[in-house]
């Protein structure tokens, strides 16, 4: 009766550190799945920390991608910026504003920019790969035209 109860005891203490992997490995999947990589023009690869336009917390100085999610998961850059009050609140205010005009339903926000010129080498970087792919798809749809 003792090795039992042993036995129950064991198995129960494999099936909650089994259930506690798995609880672990969905919250390292969801949290690597809240950050995107936005490529420059340059080639540099910029992490960005995604939120709905609705959670997104007051934030410091930070450049941002308002996104636009599809139902096949593709992410649509619709604007690119950064804000630079020095109120949190401000920058939350200002992205809100821009996103609401825009139809966005994401905002995904760069915060490693190490001072205020670098941020905005990194806007110019991220907006002219985007105006780059708009080219290339508008030259692309003009070629079928002909």
């Amino acid at each position: 009766m003792v090795a039992r109860i042993i036995e129950l005891a064991v198995y129960r203490a494999q099936r909650t550190l089994a259930n506690r992997e798995v609880a672990e490995k969905a919250a390292l999947a969801k949290e690597r799945a809240s950050f995107h990589f936005w490529a420059g023009a340059s080639g540099k690869r910029y992490v960005h920390h995604i939120y709905s336009l609705r959670e997104c917390p007051a934030l410091p100085a930070a450049n941002y991608v308002l996104v636009r999610r599809h139902e096949d998961s593709r992410a649509e850059a619709l604007a690119i910026g950064r804000v630079t009050h020095e109120a949190d609140t401000l920058n939350l205010a200002e992205i809100r504003q821009r996103g609401a005009e825009l139809a966005a339903d994401e905002v995904h926000v760069h915060l490693l920019a190490p001072s205020n010129k670098i941020s905005k080498l990194i806007e110019f970087d991220l907006r002219t790969a985007q105006a780059q792919t708009e080219l290339n798809v508008a030259s692309a749809g003009s070629n079928r035209l002909h």
